[in-house]
């Protein structure tokens, strides 16, 4: 047998592997949250962006919920602003929630959807405040983990209310609907909500089946320091004793949440997975060994 053909058996084979989850997740909707490496470097971005076209051909749901944090702090600094954050979430003036709007809605969403057109998908961009889709008050002020300090994050937004109308409709019409992380509030102001808090939220209003985050990290590690030490399995209790105790922390914080959301209102599956791994969705989705943590309920 040539190296050729054995290539080939076993390129069949994994299509082989797939079929069970191929049969389970059809019709089903999975919500990702796009961020991190992922949104920098050009190779993992057609790599996502492929993942996600592929998930919709084959009959699954994708909703894109992205971020853009690295960016906004890029456009802060150009404009001699400070980015200042609070147990990982943006600590949010008005000038500051200006350039947020400006960064996620009018380039970072366009970009993305500019991308799933570009590689044969159909991407529609919405904000939250279109539709009334994400529906927000102002969050009070946050105690900083450790020190105890309360502090005032501005316009940031706590969901109150999903109308996922409009996502419905553009699933069904065989859009991808690419979401940014602003937010309306009860006085039609624009509102800056952490993205990963959005995808939890997301998917318990359409009951996904799966919420999968993309991180720049593998997973979660029981001892940071420790690469062996990655936790395949997170159950709720442990992951709010490893917030309490400092080793869930920063950027971590929100993502964890978004998955603890999701599971209240029953979806199936939550992962947090590492997005510098090239087709790391499609290996999480159609694989038998999965990658990262799953946070469990």
């Amino acid at each position: 047998m040539t190296k050729d053909m054995i290539e080939l058996i076993a390129k069949a084979e994994v299509l082989i592997e797939s079929l069970p989850y191929l049969r389970t997740f059809a019709d089903k909707t999975f919500v990702i949250k796009y961020g991190g490496q992922a949104m920098v470097s050009d190779e993992l971005k057609k790599s996502v962006m492929m993942d996600i076209i592929l998930l919709k051909f084959i009959g699954i749901n994708p909703i894109v919920v992205h971020g853009g944090g690295a960016e906004v702090t890029q456009m802060m600094e150009r404009l001699g602003k400070e980015a200042v954050f609070a147990n990982g979430l943006r600590v949010t003036d008005e000038e500051t929630m200006e350039v947020v709007q400006m960064v996620l809605v009018g380039k970072v969403n366009k970009e993305i959807v500019s991308l799933i057109n570009q590689f044969g998908g159909k991407g529609v961009g919405l904000s939250g405040k279109d539709s009334n889709l994400l529906v927000a008050r102002r969050r009070p002020p946050e105690r900083m983990n450790g020190s105890g300090q309360m502090v005032d994050l501005g316009y940031v937004g706590d969901i109150i209310k999903v109308n996922p109308g409009v996502i419905h409709t553009l699933s069904a019409e065989g859009y991808i609907p690419i979401i940014s992380s602003v937010g309306v509030g009860l006085e039609g102001e624009s509102l800056n909500i952490n993205a990963d808090h959005v995808a939890g939220e997301l998917a318990a209003a359409l009951s996904a089946e799966k919420l999968i985050l993309l991180t720049d990290v593998e997973g979660i590690f029981s001892d940071p320091s420790d690469p062996k030490s990655l936790i395949s399995s997170l159950p709720k209790a442990k992951a709010l004793a490893m917030i309490d105790e400092g080793k869930i922390n920063k950027g971590m914080i929100p993502k964890v949440e978004a998955c603890l959301t999701a599971l209240e209102h029953e979806v199936n599956r939550t992962h947090i997975i590492d997005g510098r791994l090239s087709h790391s969705l499609l290996l999480e989705i159609f694989t038998d060994h999965g990658i990262g943590t799953m946070v469990t309920g």
